[in-house]
């Protein structure tokens, strides 16, 4: 299990924390804290802060025991950087960059902490009837369609094709009737003018 602290905009340069962080990682809590105590770089002082706000968390959160308490990890971020001006010769301004960090400290008592995995409850319908048949695939009940709807299709191409051919016999009937008509009216006007030249002889 593990317990952390971060301070973050702490006003100290993100390289001299870095300085401090090195020494303490990997240690006891406990000598981490004696090293920090005694240590002359400045920094050790907010960095000894979030290394104490790291076992009261471990102790107090987490009921882990002070006395077995690791640094496992130890790193500073940069923070933003505050600008500020410094007067120059001749009413010039030079910039400063005034730096911030963000400290953490992780702290861990060697034991690990197991996660069950989580398991989905069986479906009420899936325990009640468990003999039922697998549903068919997508591709099988595609198939079954086209199946089903082929004999279908083959009807209506027939009826479409015999309703072409009743049309057509139609037209055709249509068509001849009227060249009969011509032939017979010409036959009558024929016969017509045979009677004729018989009369007249």
């Amino acid at each position: 299990m593990e317990a952390r602290a971060q301070a973050r905009y702490v006003r100290v340069t993100p390289m001299k924390a870095r300085r401090v962080i090195d020494l303490i990682r990997g240690m006891q809590a406990s000598d981490a804290q004696d090293v920090l105590r005694f240590a002359p770089q400045a920094a050790s002082e907010p960095v000894g802060k979030v290394l104490a706000s790291a076992i009261a968390n471990a102790t107090n959160n987490h009921a882990m025991d002070a006395r077995e308490l690791v640094v496992a990890q130890a790193f500073v971020d940069e923070g933003p950087t505050l600008k500020r001006i410094r007067p120059r010769a001749q009413g010039r301004a030079f910039r400063i960059g005034k730096r911030t960090s963000h400290i953490t400290v992780v702290l861990t008592d060697g034991t690990e902490v197991i996660v069950a995995p989580l398991v989905k409850p069986a479906s009420k319908s899936a325990s009640k009837s468990p003999a039922k048949a697998a549903p068919k695939p997508a591709a099988d009940e595609a198939a079954a369609e086209t199946t089903e709807a082929a004999p279908v299709a083959k009807k209506t191409t027939a009826k479409k094709t015999t309703a072409k051919k009743t049309t057509a016999k139609k037209a055709t009937a249509k068509k001849a009737a009227p060249a009969e008509k011509k032939a017979t009216a010409a036959k009558k006007t024929a016969a017509k003018k045979t009677t004729a030249k018989k009369e007249e002889d």
